[in-house]
């Protein structure tokens, strides 16, 4: 029986905000903004990954997809508007209503609960691909918390997972700037030294079992106002792919 890696504190924190979670201006904001490029970065890795054409209608149609630390369902609702079938997952209890009501007043089949990746590991569940986004710096044993991810994957398996980088600039970008300056996030919603340096997280990706392929900068720009990928600029927000070997 695995341990769960839940962090009572962080879990309560997501629990206080949940309804806000599709306000286009409300405290997820940022993660509004971030998210079509986090989207660019999930579709074109599972595309290449299982060799899917993004242009064919439902192109994921076959592919099981685990959101893990789904919030309101930002991103399974894209996944499952490509075909997939989801199952997004989530901690903090408060989030899987607000998640079930935006679903089906989207139309859309999606199997939200309220459970962690240890239990559902624990229970064999198996999914093509798992995303991680924005939930290993937030849980008390990330390599831990990785172990039960991969072994959600099936072989051949894809997950993508998204942090921030620990260093002198994200504690001014992320939380300086984006909870005391812009406000966009709560007092106290981050916590700098639960950050992951891209090293490390390659690092605990590879002790969890899994084998690391990509990794890529989320850049944002005060000018343009938005999001884009770099390959050389992983000083705040960046994001992995990984496989489970077959």
């Amino acid at each position: 029986m695995n341990t769960s890696t839940v962090d009572p504190s962080e879990i309560a924190k997501f629990e206080a905000m949940a309804a806000e979670w599709w306000d286009l201006n409300g405290k997820f904001k940022p993660l509004h903004m971030l998210n079509p490029c986090r989207l660019d970065y999930i579709t074109s890795q599972i595309s290449a990954e299982f060799d899917r054409d993004l242009d064919a209608p439902a192109p994921f149609k076959g592919l099981r997809i685990l959101d893990i630390g789904c919030g309101g369902g930002l991103l399974s609702e894209p996944m499952a508007r490509l075909g997939a079938e989801v199952v997004g997952a989530d901690a903090a209890g408060g989030n899987i209503p607000v998640a079930q009501v935006h679903a089906e007043q989207s139309g859309l089949e999606i199997d939200y609960r309220h459970t962690t990746a240890e239990a559902m590991a624990d229970a064999g569940e198996q999914f093509d691909v798992v995303l991680n986004m924005e939930v290993v710096e937030h849980v008390s044993d990330p390599l831990a918390y990785l172990t039960a991810c991969k072994t959600l994957l099936k072989p051949g398996g894809l997950m993508v997972c998204s942090t921030i980088n620990r260093n002198p600039k994200s504690f001014m970008m992320a939380i300086v700037g984006a909870e005391h300056i812009m406000r966009w996030l709560p007092k106290g919603t981050h916590e700098w030294n639960k950050f992951i340096t891209p090293d490390e997280l390659f690092e605990l990706i590879s002790n969890a079992g899994l084998s690391p392929v990509d990794r890529k900068g989320f850049v944002f720009n005060p000018i343009t106002w938005g999001w884009s990928l770099s390959d050389r600029d992983l000083s705040v927000n960046y994001v992995t792919a990984s496989v489970k070997p077959a």
